[in-house]
């Protein structure tokens, strides 16, 4: 990957707090959905978090899920907050809504789809948006971003497809190789942007508790 610029950005990236979709494991996309109980405690705790940090700005993905995330990290940073489209989570189209498992019962045309969505970057679900495509929109925006604010940090408040696409870019490696990285609601990653760009932390939950994530349990 090549960046004409030296700039650095650092960027905290946060998954919006708990949904009850997530909690079922369903795709969930382009549904505006609100946050659990549970998602508005993580959204404190990832707030509290971050309200220690130099933080310019708060870019959030416009669904209700980050943007009720993000409005409670405003609060306690007082940093200015904005909206972008670019952090959207991708649609999942006919699949919005569905399970894996839901989505293999739905027939022969779908499994089939589905293997080669989850293999190829560029096939997106049917009427819906490809990986591929989620990360020319948001690399677009790390780029816009650094020339904004240069040397500085600011918070991204995002979905799994958005985060991870941005992470294989840093990384440089194949967009399918995401599926291997498992995001969970409410935690921050935080990646340096620029000339060499930098992985420094991938889904902390240390704010919220070494145990409370569901895998833990």
């Amino acid at each position: 990957m090549s960046h004409a610029s030296k700039r650095m950005l650092r960027l905290y990236l946060v998954r919006h707090g708990e949904t009850a979709d997530n909690i079922r494991m369903r795709y969930l996309g382009v549904s505006d959905v609100p946050l659990t109980a549970n998602g508005k405690r993580q959204a404190r705790r990832a707030a509290a978090a971050l309200s220690k940090l130099p933080i310019r700005a708060i870019i959030s993905s416009p669904m209700r899920r980050a943007v009720d995330t993000a409005a409670i990290i405003h609060a306690a940073s007082g940093a200015e907050l904005r909206l972008d489209a670019r952090l959207a989570e991708g649609s999942f189209g006919n699949w919005e809504g569905r399970t894996r498992a839901e989505v293999l019962g739905l027939g022969q045309q779908d499994a089939e789809l589905l293997a080669r969505w989850e293999s190829d970057p560029a096939c997106a679900p049917p009427g819906g948006e490809s990986i591929q495509s989620i990360q020319e929109r948001v690399v677009r925006l790390a780029e816009e971003l650094t020339g904004e604010f240069p040397d500085s940090s600011v918070a991204m408040v995002s979905h799994v497809g958005p985060i991870k696409a941005l992470l294989a870019a840093v990384m440089e490696i194949p967009l399918q190789s995401t599926r291997r990285l498992f995001l969970d609601p409410g935690t921050i990653t935080a990646v340096e942007w620029g000339s060499q760009p930098l992985l420094r932390i991938f889904n902390s939950h240390a704010h919220l508790g070494w145990s409370s994530a569901r895998w833990m349990r």
